[in-house]
């Protein structure tokens, strides 16, 4: 199998390289081509290699595939670690990559009207997209097929490059520049947290080796660390680690540049926001759960930040009008859901969601755009409406991928929300009442943002001009298929895997464990206690709180953005006008982006300016530079009127020169 996991990460890089370097001479349909045969051959194997683990019991691959040096006893290795968590995650991340690859012939067709007649980053910018978001598959799957701490590091930076370069795609536009260096920097902040939790972990374990450090991490439990007046080694570098997660993972405060990143094309907006980057911080700590377990307070620190960011950001959806944002902060809140998972030690409940959050957020975000391709690119859910007559499929896989999103009875987020409120319930560590009630509130939220998208854009009067609404029709093929290809796993997957993820042994089977819990941390045991099947958990899940707090905001959504707005269209306006406060605090997201822009982006100006006058101008240029100019010419001025010509004037400082010598020498 070893050759089957090169070719999975290969392949995609391979499309790669030959989309970007020959797609002048290849075209078009050359680039697109062998992008997607690329991606398609990693995501065959990458099921290939899910079935065997699955129902052929495939042994757990750890091995090095290239040293690239050792440095005082540790091995800077490149090697894959491809167990149950592993399999689960390529299976994943390929078959989105996949579905975004076939639906962006569709998307990027016209990608040639986004740039200037005269501008040369637009000469084969379809090929150049194509290039970079097999990269982008390239690099998640080296971050997730990772066997140690290096190669972790680079697959998670290569993801931020290349999420730099995708954003920022058409940068022709001053907006899209602004977001992709946004997200660079922000992402910066967060990885230097994680750099250091690595550097931590190399100084303490001698080790980068994954299977190393976590045999070695029991008995370093009780390590502390002489900063901040003594501090646990093991929740040091849990805490770094989480603060590179918060980053690429987009939670509170480091949240900010994912709802700018929709400058990106909406292709890369749902690969980004599905299934690779932000996934990678729930990954991650996932994977590093040997070392979390011994940590109380990492845990907790980890759960109140995923909580919060789970409430929080889905109250600024309720007040966002472009339609790509609204999911953006969608993505924002479940992955607040997953994180919080994370910190209840329901590692398998994250997972669980991160899986099913990936097809029916891959879904909006491709309807999203298939309706921005139906409106001219027109983004502003207040100019449409009555959408549904004419793009029926789009409509109807919106309406599926939002009944996933709400958790309702029987679709995939249903199962994976549910098991995620229930084990933050459960949980006994500090923060867990405070979370457990955000995250059950957070439904209600949920359901009414995702459904007012849904009602102004498909169903009411249309509120687009005459030229847009005479040219409306369906998406081509390569944008439905997938949205069938996402809707059916949305709708259908958690029946059949909740079982094996959440209550059976998928990730506890054999000697090696994917996924390890503590027994006084082990929160979905209650869950495994009272499992009678999937039917049963449904039927049981439609009496408790959540199920209500769901079908109470669809049913409010309904009421007002669909009924009420027949008989009153500026409705949604009033209700804001009536938040008075409230609403302000929501537009502005809490003033995060003006403080950073005051505080952290001015302060960085104005330090710079304080930096060039006081020290560039006055300091370098005026004293060392200029000022050493001006001295030595003031001593010359001065030194000159001593060359008289004169030889009794040069007798004479002689004299003086040789009584001040002897003079020093008696003294000393």
């Amino acid at each position: 199998m070893a050759n089957v996991y090169l070719i999975i990460v290969l392949a995609p890089l391979i499309g790669a390289i030959v989309a970007g370097f020959f797609g002048g001479r290849i075209g078009r349909r050359g680039a697109h081509s062998v992008s997607i045969l690329g991606v398609g051959i990693s995501t065959a194997l990458s099921f290939f290699a899910l079935a065997r683990f699955a129902w052929g019991d495939e042994p757990v691959y750890n091995a090095a595939l290239y040293t690239w040096m050792v440095s005082d006893g540790i091995r800077f290795e490149v090697g894959f670690l491809v167990d149950r968590l592993t399999v689960l995650m390529m299976a994943t991340v390929t078959f989105v990559s996949l579905m975004v690859h076939v639906y962006t012939i569709g998307y990027m067709a016209d990608d040639e009207h986004n740039w200037p007649h005269d501008s040369k980053a637009g000469t084969h910018s379809y090929q150049r997209f194509f290039s970079y978001i097999s990269l982008f598959t390239f690099a998640m799957l080296m971050l997730v097929m990772a066997n140690n701490f290096m190669q972790l590091f680079f697959g998670w930076e290569a993801v931020g490059l290349v999420s730099y370069l995708l954003i920022g795609f058409w940068s022709v536009r001053e907006s899209a520049i602004f977001a992709n260096l946004k997200a660079f920097l922000v992402n910066r902040v967060g990885d230097f947290g994680f750099l250091l939790g690595v550097a931590a972990v190399a100084m303490y374990f001698n080790s980068m080796d994954y299977a190393q450090v976590f045999e070695r991490a029991p008995a370093l439990a009780d390590t502390q660390v002489d900063l901040f007046g003594g501090v646990s080694l093991m929740t040091l570098i849990c805490v770094l680690l989480f603060i590179g997660a918060m980053g690429k993972s987009a939670q509170v405060p480091l949240h900010v540049w994912l709802p700018d990143s929709m400058e990106g094309p909406t292709p890369i907006s749902a690969l980004i926001h599905a299934a690779t980057m932000v996934t990678a911080g729930v990954f991650m700590v996932a994977r590093m759960s040997p070392l979390f377990e011994l940590s109380d307070a990492a845990l907790s620190f980890v759960l109140i930040v995923g909580a919060t960011t789970a409430l929080f950001m889905g109250l600024i959806g309720l007040v966002q009008d472009d339609i790509k944002r609204i999911i953006a902060y969608s993505t924002l809140s479940q992955l607040g859901y997953m994180v919080a998972a994370l910190g209840a030690s329901a590692y398998a409940a994250g997972i669980f969601h991160l899986m099913t959050h990936a097809f029916f957020k891959a879904l909006l975000f491709l309807a999203a755009g298939s309706v921005i391709m139906a409106m001219h690119h027109e983004q502003d859910i207040r100019t449409m409406g009555g959408l549904r007559k004419y793009l029926p499929i789009t409509w109807i896989t919106a309406l599926l991928g939002s009944l996933a999103l709400i958790g309702f009875p029987g679709f995939s987020g249903f199962f994976s929300k549910d098991a995620i409120i229930a084990a933050v319930s459960h949980s006994e560590i500090f923060g867990a009442g405070y979370a457990s009630a955000l995250l059950t509130y957070g439904v209600l939220i949920t359901a009414l943002y995702s459904f007012r998208l849904y009602f102004l854009v498909f169903h009411g009067k249309g509120r687009m001009d005459e030229h847009t609404r005479g040219h409306l029709h369906e998406s081509p093929w390569v944008v439905t298929v997938p949205l069938i290809l996402l809707a059916i796993p949305s709708v259908a997957i958690g029946w059949f895997t909740i079982e094996p993820l959440l209550v059976g042994d998928w990730f506890s089977s054999g000697t090696w464990h994917p996924i390890v819990v503590s027994p006084a941390h082990d929160t979905l045991r209650h869950l495994a206690e009272h499992w009678h099947g999937s039917w049963a958990l449904v039927q049981h899940g439609m009496h408790e709180l959540p199920f209500y707090l769901a079908m109470g905001g669809l049913g409010a959504a309904a009421a007002i953005w669909w009924l009420l707005f027949w008989l009153s269209p500026a409705i949604d306006d009033r209700l804001q006008a009536l938040g008075g406060p409230v609403t302000r605090i929501l537009k502005d997201k809490y003033g995060f982006d003006d403080f950073n822009q005051r505080v952290f982006a001015g302060g960085g100006r104005a330090l710079g300016n304080a930096l060039w006058s006081g020290g560039d101008q006055v300091l370098i240029d005026g004293a060392v530079v200029n000022g050493s100019a001006r001295s030595v010419g003031r001593l010359a001025e001065v030194t000159r009127h001593l060359q008289t010509g004169y030889l009794y004037h040069y007798a004479i400082a002689m004299i003086v020169g040789l009584v001040g010598l002897l003079t020093i020498f008696v003294t000393l």
